[in-house]
């Protein structure tokens, strides 16, 4: 069976059981399911390999037009002992709109194409064999966040292969009446100490322990009538997480018969003037945007290794982190970030979306919470970028409402994580009180790069030419400054040819010295500016016909590896 694994290392009980595999499946592009109970059929007419999306190969269906809507099915068996306490039944996520049926009951609404919907379905199950169907809509052309999700009938420029309906692993747990429902750990490395917040479910007593690498670091007891647990745990030794060495503090919470699992790494991040500190240290972030698309699953791996062999790629380039660009990723690719001190910043796929109305802020608000509450954990994401290119245009239309929704979307963040940064919006305009000051470069000459920051190091705004389109609604206020897209220099299998069928930006590499000439000279003019504190670099692998990727679509590499190393290898002014 494809993905067999448990997806959530950050959120494990004892109790789990893997329901991907074989499910019945059908299209509904007329919309007319629901009216026709398909939800109370005891079967559909097709079959679908979870958790791949129809679109891909893996799926066994590989249907790369538009779809409107799917059903699925499949039976499960429920032991009379399991309805003594709780079934959850949690979608790691379903693209877009979910209704969750049981036995023919609609038992969860669900909007929102990349965080996962947690069904407690117990009262709804018997002993024996049960039905479980789900429903999903999912038609981009309605204005709703699809990311890089191409709009148009089939892929184009830089957007993809569209994703449908169940694209994460699908599980079911059996708990004891009393359980925890979540954890969110808050480390103070500082103060070599762990705050909790604990949602719980039933009275009892509950026991937190903390453990590295299998020795006891601190307990706390406590008493609780249900709801939010709040407790401190001093720590014996400390171990921080850093950057290339993702040290992590197991977690053990025991209560009523649950067990609970996670983890937490020891670090703190703050800004400095120019600087990005972790754990008090000034590291330049040498990122690379990863898009998180696959050849033959689209949305979803093909397996976990796939996901861990990915940030080994990066770091073999030299790369020490990534943009999580434009998708909420797996939580299984942010705990082998986690465990390899690899750095990341979490986004949402907000394209699709219009700004200037003032509806989409209830779009996006609502699924936001969801993503932030359930990566808020992960050591590896030092940074919060909600939006990703929402100028409406260089004329103004719409600002006042654009500028309105940008303000709540980074408000809310920040009540919801006062640990970590957030950019209010990535590229081109910003608001004066972003907490770090991005910009999108894709010139493709290093002296050009060079003297379009000199200015910025010697004391003035950060202006390049792209950025003068939006000067008037781009308002510097003296934050850190981080290139947060440039490259993208195309190199494929067409290039030697002339072809034209693929795309990256501005002109063509003539050879490999090129290309590698020019990213050294890109990297260098950005590393050897002393107030910028990292970069990204556009992008790890192609994409269908985006290629500008330093690998291919299927991850062998183009060049060398330790070509790109060298070059990134070398301290940038701004680090300590």
């Amino acid at each position: 069976m494809f993905r067999s694994e448990h997806p959530n290392p950050a959120k494990k009980h004892a109790s789990f059981i893997n329901l991907n595999g074989t499910w019945e499946f059908e299209f509904d592009n007329t919309l007319v399911g629901i009216g026709k109970k398909y939800f109370e059929r005891e079967h559909l007419d097709g079959k679908i390999e979870v958790p791949f999306c129809p679109e891909s190969r893996l799926s066994g269906i590989g249907n790369t037009d538009f779809i409107n809507a799917v059903w699925y099915r499949r039976d499960i068996d429920i032991p009379k002992e399991a309805l003594d306490g709780n079934v959850l039944i949690t979608f790691g996520a379903v693209d877009y709109k979910a209704i969750i049926y049981i036995n023919g009951n609609a038992v969860c609404e669900h909007t929102g194409g990349y965080t996962p919907i947690t069904v407690n379905a117990t009262e709804f199950l018997h002993e024996g064999t049960n039905s479980l169907c789900v429903y999903a809509r999912d038609d981009i052309r309605e204005g709703i966040p699809r990311g890089k999700q191409s709009g148009l009938l089939y892929s184009h420029g830089c957007d993809y292969t569209r994703t449908t309906g169940i694209w994460q692993t699908v599980y079911m747990e059996f708990l004891p009446k009393s359980y925890i429902k979540n954890a969110a750990l808050t480390p103070d490395a500082e103060n070599q100490s762990v705050s909790a917040v604990i949602e719980t479910e039933g009275k009892g007593e509950l026991i937190f322990e903390a453990f590295f690498e299998g020795k006891p670091m601190g307990k706390v007891t406590k008493k609780t009538n249900g709801g939010t647990v709040l407790l401190e745990t001093e720590l014996a030794e400390s171990h921080l997480w850093e950057v290339g060495c993702g040290r992590l503090y197991d977690v053990k919470i025991t209560f009523g018969g649950d067990v609970y699992e996670t983890y937490f790494g020891l670090r703190s991040v703050r800004l400095c003037d120019k600087k990005f500190l972790i754990n008090n240290k000034s590291v330049f972030q040498r990122l690379v945007l990863d898009q998180g698309y696959y050849e033959d699953g689209i949305y979803t791996a093909p397996t976990a290794e796939a996901l861990e062999e990915d940030i080994k790629l990066s770091m073999s380039l030299g790369f020490n982190g990534a943009r999580l660009h434009m998708k909420i990723f797996e939580p299984l690719f942010l705990y082998y970030a986690d465990k390899y001190g690899y750095i990341t910043w979490g986004e949402f796929p907000n394209w699709g979306l219009d700004f200037r109305v003032h509806e989409t802020t209830n779009t996006v608000i609502p699924q936001w919470i969801e993503a932030v509450a359930r990566d808020f954990n992960h050591p590896s994401i030092v940074g919060w970028c909600p939006l990703n290119e929402t100028h409406i245009d260089r004329y103004g239309n719409g600002e006042k409402i654009h500028d309105a929704i940008v303000r709540n979307i980074y408000f809310t963040t920040k009540a919801l994580d006062k640990t970590r940064p957030c950019i209010d919006t990535s590229g081109y305009v910003h608001q004066k009180f972003t907490d770090i000051y991005d910009m999108h470069n894709y010139t493709q000459d290093p002296e050009h790069m060079r003297s379009d920051y000199a200015e910025f190091e010697n004391g003035g705004a950060p202006v390049d030419e792209r950025n003068m389109f939006f000067r008037h609604r781009s308002y510097y206020n003296g934050q850190p400054l981080f290139i947060s897209e440039f490259g993208g220099a195309r190199w494929s299998a067409e290039t030697a040819t002339g072809k034209e069928t693929s795309w990256g930006y501005g002109n063509d590499p003539k050879n490999e010295q090129e290309f590698i000439a020019r990213f050294e000279g890109l990297c260098r003019a950005l590393m050897d500016n002393k107030n910028i504190f990292g970069f990204c670099y556009t992008q790890l692998y192609d994409i269908e016909q985006e290629q500008n990727g330093l690998l291919y679509y299927n991850r062998s590499p183009k060049f060398e590896p330790a070509k790109f190393k060298a070059v990134l290898d070398r301290k940038a002014e701004i680090e300590d």
